[in-house]
């Protein structure tokens, strides 16, 4: 499954830049807009982007509290600062790179490219959850973790199977492929780490809940 690229992109009310945001959609990239850096914050975690511009140069600023304001949201979010010649330089920024109007299309994408995240071509994304099967990588909700090769199989099968109470003796064929189902405990460890990966609160989980005396189910 092919992940198409977020941009939150900080626009303020001069024209400078608002070309660019275009282009970029042609070039099938999601971009959202914004006006200010508390508006950035406020959808930082609701668009869950993969990197923001932030066109300082639009908002006659040099863009250095926006930056601090967004790393104290998501700190390592990756961070674009478009501002004119000589206001102000990369090391007063809190970003990863600083692009001096005027530019062109393919500057751009060529500090974009790098930022991106890295993922294999064999993704799979349901709901919050996105699991890339080549680097055995889980991301839900901004935390990443990576599995063992019977996590990755165990939460694969939930994924395939979303809002279905899945029976212990079930999981126990498809993901240990054995009929043994005496001893329970070891699946119960199992899901005890998927949720320490998934959930943000563990012992409260919002996906991967218990069904009493059944199994489990995963609710996206």
């Amino acid at each position: 499954m092919e992940i198409t690229p977020k941009i939150l992109w900080i626009q303020g009310n001069r024209a400078e830049g608002l070309s660019l945001i275009q282009k970029l959609r042609n070039k099938e990239f999601i971009v959202e807009v914004v006006k200010t850096g508390s508006e950035a914050c406020h959808r930082l975690p609701l668009f869950k982007p993969d990197l923001v511009i932030l066109n300082a140069s639009s908002m006659r600023t040099s863009g250095k509290r926006v930056c601090i304001s967004l790393r104290n949201k998501k700190e390592n979010i990756p961070i674009i600062v478009i501002t004119d010649p000589n206001l102000v330089t990369l090391d007063e920024l809190n970003a990863n790179e600083v692009l001096v109007l005027p530019f062109t299309l393919r500057k751009l994408l060529n500090r974009i490219i790098p930022l991106l995240p890295v993922e294999g071509d064999n993704i799979v994304e349901i709901g919050d959850i996105r699991l890339d099967l080549d680097r055995k990588l889980v991301i839900c909700n901004e935390r990443e973790s990576i599995l063992t090769p019977r996590l990755v199989n165990l939460l694969l099968f939930f994924m395939h199977n979303p809002g279905d109470v899945l029976k212990r003796e079930v999981l126990f064929q498809e993901v240990w492929e054995t009929e043994y189902t005496v001893d329970t405990r070891t699946l119960d460890v199992h899901i005890s780490w998927l949720r320490q990966a998934i959930e943000e609160q563990p012992r409260e989980p919002k996906y991967l809940k218990t069904i009493r005396g059944v199994g489990y189910r995963l609710d996206v």
